[in-house]
């Protein structure tokens, strides 16, 4: 018979090969230097970010808490200020808003008569037939069944 030779493998030999498996894995996957130094960057400004913000959170709870009391105490004095100030500013936003509305408004309608063909005036022509090519439509309509009267014509020049 012929002797048959089982080969255990040796504990400390498997886990050699894991561990320099798993050590091959880790270095292939490890930053260079320039990346490291670009986490490192990042983790450092997000942790100052997160510092100033906490700081700025913490300072203005605690300026609320201390100067809350002054604040309702002031109110009467500084809440009509406050309101005649910003209605002034919207007021006056509002009447800029509404000029520049009229001037564009105003400058298209003056080319458009002239015939210079501002943007969007091929839809109000279309538009415009549209509304005459219904009107005359049911002038048609209104005809054919007699009811026609004395009225004046919608659609004049149809």
């Amino acid at each position: 018979m012929a002797d048959i030779h089982h080969h255990h493998n040796n504990p400390t030999t498997i886990t050699t090969t894991a561990t320099s498996s798993l050590i091959q894995n880790l270095q292939s996957h490890t930053p260079n230097s320039t990346a490291l130094i670009g986490y490192l960057t990042f983790f450092i400004s997000a942790a100052f970010l997160l510092l100033l913000a906490s700081l700025t959170v913490t300072t203005t709870v605690l300026g609320l808490i201390f100067l809350s009391l002054l604040i309702i105490i002031s109110i009467p004095i500084w809440f009509p200020i406050v309101a005649v100030i910003f209605l002034s500013v919207a007021g006056f936003l509002s009447i800029c808003v509404f000029g520049v509305a009229v001037v564009g408004g105003s400058s298209w309608v003056y080319k458009y008569l002239r015939g210079m063909n501002p943007p969007g005036s091929g839809r109000v022509d279309y538009a415009r037939s549209r509304i005459s090519d219904t009107a005359s439509h049911v002038k048609d309509y209104a005809r054919e069944f007699g009811l026609h009267t004395k009225m004046k014509d919608a659609a004049p020049g149809v």
